[in-house]
């Protein structure tokens, strides 16, 4: 194999590698401790929102929605995925995560409408 040969693999190896360059000049930044998650078979939606009614004595829940995020099935999976390995390297390094604790876990943390599932 010739040089020129080895640096023509190279370099398409180099370019098949691609670089992400994230422009947050433009990003807000929003806290949320509640998700619901609805989905269709084109699409899921993800409502993140604050939940300030901590009163368990309430038979219905008022959460504000701050941010709605819709997927597509694909990239909802790669997301899946990719939150997956970043809990799994949190715990190796932090400690596993117990959401099975206490009394309270029983409860759900939002009330679901019926089109997916509250986390």
């Amino acid at each position: 194999m010739s040089s020129a040969t080895n640096g023509t693999e190279q370099a398409a190896s180099q370019s098949d590698q691609r670089r992400i360059h994230l422009d947050g000049s433009r990003a807000t930044t929003s806290y949320a401790n509640t998700c619901h998650v609805g989905s269709t078979k084109e699409e899921l939606v993800l409502n993140f929102g604050l939940n300030q009614f901590w009163e368990q004595g309430q038979p219905d829940m008022r959460v504000q929605v701050t941010n709605r995020i819709i997927l597509s099935p694909f990239a909802a999976k790669r997301l899946a995925l990719l939150l997956g390995a970043v809990v799994q390297q949190y715990e190796g390094q932090f400690g596993v995560l117990d959401l099975g604790v206490g009394p309270a876990s029983s409860k759900p943390a939002t009330a679901g409408d019926g089109q997916g599932g509250a986390a």
